[in-house]
This record gives structure tokens, C-alpha cells and sequence, in this order.
């Protein structure tokens, strides 16, 4: 279960809302949870969740090592404040910044290369799923993002975010969620064989609530949830988390 905090909060605020979430899902055994707050955040953050059961990490990453890169933030860098996560090719992303599935792909590399774990991001927008397009679409960002990883690919966490759906206050059904969850689990499986699909996490993000967090998570390809708007309140999110109590 991860949040993402996206451009909100500030040092203050993060760090306290990050006490709060650590607080209030430190019994969750049932999954790994995360927050992603904005770069400046991080250190402060950090400081809060070091040595908890909540884990951390970015927004986005550099497709470059180091270098005359302005504004960007490399994997070294996210390394050094103890990040574990990177969100790649989230749909504000590739909308707004126009990142290709070809940069999505080196991003991918770029963090397994230096040990994070990249929680990559597809999904279709409106119009290509009134177009029927929505599975053609996913199968070309999967195919793309996850190509040539090698072993690495057993660290992936996929993210099917209908882009339809976020911040919009529509969801897509469970049944939905579940058609294109298990597609992509079957476009794995053509990659890298039936185990490592079998393995993958593949999150669902797209207006997850507490209210219809467990619905979604009944899906069987449904492996957990991207959250973004209801990750900024500790009740909100723990109740995601802990939507089977």
C-alpha cells in the first residue's frame, strides 16, 4: 500500500503526517506500506520513519547517473536519504512532462541498477478506453517499461492507474480493475514466464477510499493500492491499509 503525497505538505506537516501513518498502521502485517512525499520532504520524512515499519521513497527518479541535469534527482541521491521506492512514469508525468514509454523504461533501469525498487506506472485515459483501446495501450507501456530488466524484474512493482479516474472521484469497478490487472499479469507472464508473473505486485490507483478499498483488494490479480488524494490524511490511509479490519 503506498501513498502519494504528490505536491502537497511541507517539512512540518509531512513529518507529522508521517508520525501519524506510522502510528496507526504499525500492527499491518498483511503488507508492505510506503509514502512518497515530495523531494524537499524526504529528509524530514526520513526522520520520522527510520527504524518503523513504514517505508519511503520518491516521486520520480533520473534517467541519468549524475551530471549537468538541472532540477533533476538522481538515484544516488534518494539512496543517501534511505529511500526504498520510486514511483516511474506516473500519468502526471508522462502527461505533463510528456515522459515517453522509452524514458519510462531507462527510469525503470536507471533504479534497479542502484537498488531501489521502481513502482511503475500504466494506465489509459479516457478516451482510449471509450476507443477500446485500454488493453492495447497497457500492453504497449508494460512491454516497453520492463524490457531487458534481467533478474532485476523480480523487484518491480507495477501500478495500473486508470488515468480516468485519478483525482476525478471516479473508480473503475472491481471487475474493471480486476480485467486489466489480470491482463498485465499475463503480458508479464509472455516476458518473463508464469513464476515471475505469478510474483509480481501489481497495485490498483485510481480514487482508492477506505470505502472501496476492500472490494478492490477481494480482485485476485489485485495485489494492493496506489494511493493518491486519501494518502494525505492519516485516517484515510490507515483505513486503506487496514481496510480488513
Amino acid at each position: 500500500m503506498a501513498g502519494n503525497w504528490k505536491m502537497h505538505l511541507d517539512a512540518a506537516s509531512a513529518a507529522a503526517l508521517a508520525r501519524e501513518v506510522a502510528n496507526r498502521v504499525s500492527r499491518a502485517h498483511h503488507c508492505d506500506v510506503a509514502v512518497m512525499p515530495a523531494h524537499p520532504l524526504l529528509p524530514a520524512v526520513a526522520r520520522v520513519l527510520d527504524g518503523s515499519s513504514v517505508g519511503y521513497g520518491s516521486q520520480d527518479i533520473s534517467a541519468e547517473e549524475e551530471g549537468a541535469f538541472t532540477g533533476e534527482v538522481s538515484a544516488r541521491m534518494l539512496l543517501s536519504l534511505g529511500c526504498t521506492y520510486t514511483l516511474v512514469g506516473h500519468s502526471e508525468r508522462r502527461e505533463n512532462h510528456l515522459e515517453t514509454d522509452s524514458l519510462v523504461h531507462l527510469k525503470t533501469a536507471r533504479a534497479l541498477q542502484a537498488g531501489l525498487i521502481p513502482v511503475v506506472c500504466v494506465g489509459e485515459k479516457l478516451a482510449e478506453r471509450e476507443a477500446g483501446q485500454t488493453l492495447h495501450r497497457v500492453e504497449t507501456q508494460v512491454t516497453t517499461a520492463l524490457k531487458d530488466l534481467g533478474d532485476g524484474i523480480s523487484r518491480v512493482v507495477l501500478a495500473y492507474e486508470p488515468v480516468w479516474a485519478i483525482g476525478t472521484g471516479l473508480t473503475a469497478t472491481p471487475a474493471q480493475a480486476e480485467e486489466v490487472h489480470e491482463f498485465i499479469r499475463s503480458v508479464v507472464g509472455s516476458l518473463y514466464g508464469a513464476a515471475v508473473a505469478d510474483g509480481m505486485r501489481i497495485l490498483y490507483g485510481g480514487s482508492v477510499k477506505p470505502d472501496n478499498a476492500a472490494t478492490l483488494m477481494a480482485e485476485k490479480d489485485v495485489d494492493g493500492a496506489l494511493v493518491g488524494g486519501a494518502s494525505l490524511t492519516a485516517e484515510s490511509f490507515a483505513g486503506i491499509v487496514n481496510y480488513g479490519d
